[in-house]
């Protein structure tokens, strides 16, 4: 099974054979210990549930489900599979080396909170003319409804809070593993602050998943 969790680090460059200069995100990836297996039988679908990093003060439910794996998770995340390997159990781990340089990898974190912002920052909207007849505010919104419905319908673009959102890029390639201390560099940008949570789930081909 080729997923992983790890922490963001930053980002850096490294030279590749031709000796091209490649920016990657280093990530701290794993490794992760598997706390439950779920198969179809028992749960209506096949996955593999992992932890990673180290917790503190656990709830009382989590600590049972975790006890069997013998670990006190951080971060508990669950992977579907279309089949179970045999060599998955509960308190096995996954480290770096299930990925190799050239796998293409979807990548999952939440990205910078930016706080509250304004249409011009959050939506790219155009503003305002700044003379000739300018209102003196060229960042401010312009109409947000007509006479009739006499409402603003949902989903309208306005100001408010931007960033702190779930995102996933797709089809970014290993470029560089470091199997002693545990680092993946992918080639690109990963979304997410520095020591923020990533989730790394491989891709055989470009759009379809493993």
């Amino acid at each position: 099974m080729k997923a992983l969790l790890g922490t963001k680090i930053g980002m850096t460059q490294i030279i590749s054979e031709d000796g091209k200069a490649v920016p990657v995100t280093l990530i701290q990836a794993g490794p992760v210990t598997v706390t439950q297996v779920k198969t179809v039988d028992t749960d209506g679908y096949n996955a593999v549930q992992v932890g990673f990093d180290l917790g503190k003060n656990l709830s009382k439910a989590v600590a049972g489900h975790v006890k069997s794996s013998s670990v006190t998770p951080k971060f508990i995340r669950e992977f579907r599979v279309e089949a179970l390997p045999e060599e998955i159990t509960v308190g096995s781990t996954i480290d770096v080396n299930a990925f190799a340089v050239g796998d293409i990898v979807d990548v999952t974190g939440v990205s910078k909170g930016k706080g509250f912002a304004g249409t011009v920052k959050r939506h790219n909207f155009a503003t305002s003319k700044s003379t000739h007849g300018g209102n003196g505010n060229v960042r401010k919104v312009g109409s947000i409804g007509s006479m009739y419905p006499q409402k603003v319908f949902k989903g309208k673009r306005m100001a408010g809070r931007m960033g702190h959102d779930q995102v996933t890029v797709k089809n970014l390639v290993v470029s560089y593993i470091d199997s002693k201390h545990n680092l993946i560099g992918l080639r690109g940008a990963v979304p997410g602050p520095k020591k923020g949570l990533i989730v790394l789930n491989a891709r055989t081909t470009v759009g379809g998943k493993a």
